[in-house]
């Protein structure tokens, strides 16, 4: 399956100089897709050098022209989301619907950044003296290493790159070794819609290596990372030493909180889309439910039915909604922090164990927990997986006290019918996105992004683009 792709260098696809590969798993039969390119030293080197040119390349390439490229890319993944899903599925584990789903949300993302290539606007001063002008503009940054996840491997890679190309940078995307295909995917399609070569260039193989030896180079003057907080430091740390600029969005432990005046089958069909998707790997997965005192048990019995009927299965299988988890860490995690959760006190509702029928494959069940309390280790540390601990709340101020009683800031959710409460609630919330009576979060015209231990930098909206830009100041004096 990887034998078309390989390292994408200057525009060409290349095998590495060594010959190693490394084996990529399908997470639902624990097959071997493939063998991937495993990226050495040589390709890395070579890879700077041509993102080196490429940047001088695209820096002086009209923002109309880098406009109507990055568009042809969106509408190129538009016309091969299936193949973009269908790696996905195999890849991640996520079923072909999701896939879908990821793939024209990426497109999204692109025809989102080919407009803001254009609107990169600075601004004239009038000067202290009439003979004087202060002029604002940008620049673009330079060099960006995308350091791309497995959970969403198209969406956040097309954050990065499309937001380098609208910026003017060139930029090294580096895949997990668990998703390489996907991202591959997307890249030769940028290739496709004609991205001059040199301008984007992935790496792939050991994730340390490569990271190591790309913030190591003076030609990199960006980092954006999306990964763990424990990762997350290592790389700011590591490009500390030579200045880089870096924007982070790492873990999150979101909250999930339900007031006593909403509609209950609502919110739990909104708590099953933002929960189960992708198996709850998902850095904005709501993982801390508070349901008012009132209605917890009305919300628990809904959660417990609606979950009971998810169809757990291969991914590319009609019917499936839950696919298997995309690797044995993540099974292995999951079950170690079920067998805690069991052992603190808290009373499994449903799921708990593999599913039965499954001897291949990462599957677990999806699983609710009750008498549970806020000590608890599943309450401190993100489950990444189908785990839903739910807990009760009496007043408003308690329940934001608790919330935010974490140091993780990524995402939050509000549900109430009155206004007041809602905007207050949002405002108090210690989170860098808040949905409020949805269950949607991450948009290409808004800003994502966290704060706390969660990072800082956003991606998406009309501020993304700054990351990528330096400001540039000129005091001009007319004689």
């Amino acid at each position: 399956m990887y034998d078309k792709f390989g390292q994408f260098i200057n525009g060409k696809w290349q095998k590495s100089s060594t010959g190693e590969t490394y084996e990529v798993l399908n997470p639902a039969t624990e097959e071997i897709l493939g063998k991937a390119s495993k990226a050495s030293i040589k390709e890395i080197d070579l890879s700077l050098k041509s993102a080196e040119r490429g940047f001088h390349i695209w820096k002086n390439t009209s923002p109309w022209e880098r406009s109507k490229i990055i568009r042809k890319i969106s509408e190129m993944i538009r016309k091969k989301n299936s193949v973009l899903a269908k790696w996905l599925t195999l890849e991640v584990g996520k079923p072909l619907s999701e896939g879908l789903g990821e793939a024209n949300g990426a497109a999204d993302i692109f025809e989102w950044s080919s407009e803001e290539a254009k609107r990169i606007y600075g601004e004239t001063l009038q000067g202290r003296s009439p003979n004087t002008k202060i002029h604002v503009y940008y620049q673009p940054v330079g060099v960006v290493a995308a350091l791309v996840p497995w959970n969403f491997p198209v969406t956040l890679a097309s954050r990065k790159i499309s937001t380098a190309l609208s910026a003017g940078c060139s930029v090294i995307v580096k895949p997990d070794v668990i998703t390489p295909g996907s991202v591959m995917e997307l890249v030769d399609i940028c290739q496709e819609a004609g991205v001059p070569p040199g301008v984007i260039n992935l790496l792939s193989g050991d994730p340390a290596f490569i990271s190591d030896r790309l913030l190591s180079s003076d030609i990199i003057k960006k980092v954006s990372i999306t990964g763990s907080t424990r990762v997350g430091k290592l790389i700011l740390k590591k490009a500390a030493e030579k200045v880089q600029r870096v924007t982070m969005e790492l873990s999150g432990h979101s909250p999930f909180i339900v007031f006593e005046d909403v509609n209950m089958d609502r919110v739990t069909d909104m708590a099953i889309f933002a929960k189960f998707r992708n198996n709850g790997q998902v850095c904005i997965s709501p993982s801390r439910f508070y349901i008012h005192e009132k209605k917890k048990d009305d919300f628990t019995k809904l959660m417990v039915e609606k979950t009971k009927k998810l169809k757990i299965g291969n991914g590319i299988e009609k019917d499936t909604i839950l696919g298997p988890l995309t690797t044995k860490k993540r099974l292995d995690e999951i079950e170690k922090l079920v067998e805690l959760t069991k052992k603190e006190g808290a009373k499994v509702l449903c799921g708990g164990r593999k599913p039965a029928g499954f001897n291949k494959g990462y599957f677990y069940e999806p699983t609710i927990f009750d008498n549970v309390k806020d000590n608890y280790t599943i309450m401190n540390e993100e489950p990444f997986g189908p785990l839903v601990p739910i807990l009760s709340f009496k007043d408003f101020d308690e329940v934001i006290e608790r919330a935010n009683k974490n140091d993780l800031g990524l995402a939050s959710y509000i549900y109430t019918n009155n206004l007041e409460k809602a905007h207050k609630a949002s405002e108090l919330m210690e989170t860098g996105t808040v949905a409020v009576n949805t269950g949607v979060v991450a948009l290409p015209e808004a800003p994502f992004g966290g704060i706390k231990q969660t990072g800082y930098g956003r991606e998406g909206g009309s501020m993304a683009i700054k990351d990528y830009l330096n400001i540039k100041y000129t005091h001009l004096g007319i004689n």
